[in-house]
């Protein structure tokens, strides 16, 4: 699976919240490394069970972490 647009979006839609990346690691109930992984491009794949649970942390269907566009859809921020 290509991370790419993933860690992008992670990305983005951490930062809109004013999160940082501990405060989205302690929602997500993962590491903090596994975060910062993500977003800077060291993790090579992920996991059905760690996109399910940042989509759950963000409020956000799973998929949505795919796209690439930069705009969030509104009333999806918590």
């Amino acid at each position: 699976m290509n991370v790419s647009p993933i860690r992008l979006r992670v990305k983005e839609l951490r930062t809109v919240r004013g999160w940082s990346q501990e405060e989205l690691s302690r929602r997500a109930e993962i590491r903090q490394a596994t975060v910062s992984d993500l977003e800077t491009g060291k993790a090579k794949s992920v996991d059905l069970a760690l996109l399910e649970r940042l989509a759950k942390a963000f409020g956000v269907d799973a998929g949505y972490l795919f796209v690439t566009m930069p705009a969030e859809p509104k009333g999806r921020r918590k």
